[in-house]
């Protein structure tokens, strides 16, 4: 999945197989970040989750002979890592120490509305396309559905959240959808591991200094890391970052943003699902009412994509 076509030329088949391999995949690391942070502090977790799947994918793509070092193709990636997995991600590994996982849900469920506003090139045809527009607006509300319990437990819990929080939860989904148009529209020439494993080794030795600032080293002791927890790394490097950024930047070159963008909604469904089946959680009435109207907006949205082509 590593071979950028023309939308027209994109084989079905892996259409669909990306966006379940972004839906599912990425869905399933929320249960997996719980369990990797068990052990390992949370901006050591990101160094080693992103530099080794870089690494890995900088491997093949030189036995590929294709190239990698050139200036050209690091600087594009290196931008699209930045924002994507330092920025996004970063923050919300930031936030999710201090805020209920359910309000930052709600928060980054704003990333397609974010991609829409910033995807320039298609404002025509996104801002007349109803069933988009409904679609993103109707998937926000299922969303904050499916998490509306957990608010109200924060809310009646805990104290007013900083100004510096609430601004990175409006900065970590902008962000991360100001990468992903980036990626779309600027890294296009970049074979496509190349790019890959360019923004996830950037993003990794940023996340080095980190490590230090939050003094994270400190009583670190790889010895007492449990099993599980390795377990949780290596599913994030290899289903997370290898296979389920690359289908993310694939799609993105050959289908429309606002259409790749809805994993925004579909992953907290699919975490919740896991909850249930995995963790034994419990499931309201309100949540599977959420469930229902986020699946709904992901058909709107995509009925929609479809016709605007």
């Amino acid at each position: 999945m590593t071979d950028f076509k023309k939308p027209a030329e994109a084989p079905i088949w892996k259409v669909i197989l990306a966006f379940g391999i972004i839906y599912i995949v990425w869905g399933s690391t929320y249960y997996y970040i719980q369990e990797a942070v068990k052990g390992f502090p949370p901006f050591i977790l990101g160094m080693l989750r992103f530099l080794i799947a870089g690494g890995l994918m900088m491997s093949w793509a030189i036995y590929r002979k294709e190239k990698p070092f050139q200036l050209s193709y690091i600087l594009p990636a290196a931008v699209c890592g930045f924002l994507l997995l330092n920025v996004g991600n970063g923050s919300v590994i930031w936030i999710e120490q201090s805020v209920a996982s359910g309000i930052v849900a709600v928060m980054l469920s704003s990333g397609p509305l974010w991609f829409v506003l910033f995807d320039y090139p298609k404002w025509k045809s996104n801002f007349t396309n109803g069933y988009i527009i409904t679609g993103l607006l109707i998937g926000f509300a299922g969303i904050v559905l499916l998490f509306w319990e957990h608010i109200q437990q924060q809310q009646a819990l805990s104290q007013e959240i900083p100004i510096l929080t609430l601004f990175l939860l409006l900065l970590a989904p902008a962000s991360w959808s100001m990468g992903s148009l980036y990626s779309k529209y600027k890294t296009g020439k970049t074979p496509a591991t190349v790019n890959i494993s360019w923004q996830m080794i950037v993003a990794g030795l940023i996340f080095v200094p980190a490590t230090f600032i939050h003094n994270e080293w400190t009583g670190f002791n790889w010895s007492t890391i449990s099993g599980a927890s390795w377990f949780a790394l290596w599913y994030l490097v290899i289903m997370g970052s290898i296979i389920g950024f690359s289908a993310f930047v694939w799609l993105l070159s050959v289908r429309p943003a606002a259409q790749v963008s809805t994993n925004a909604y579909v992953n907290p469904v699919v975490a919740v699902l896991i909850g249930v089946f995995i963790g034994n959680e419990h499931v309201s009435a309100t949540q599977i009412i959420g469930l229902l109207v986020v699946l709904g907006s992901v058909a709107l949205i995509n009925v929609g994509s479809n016709r605007g082509k």
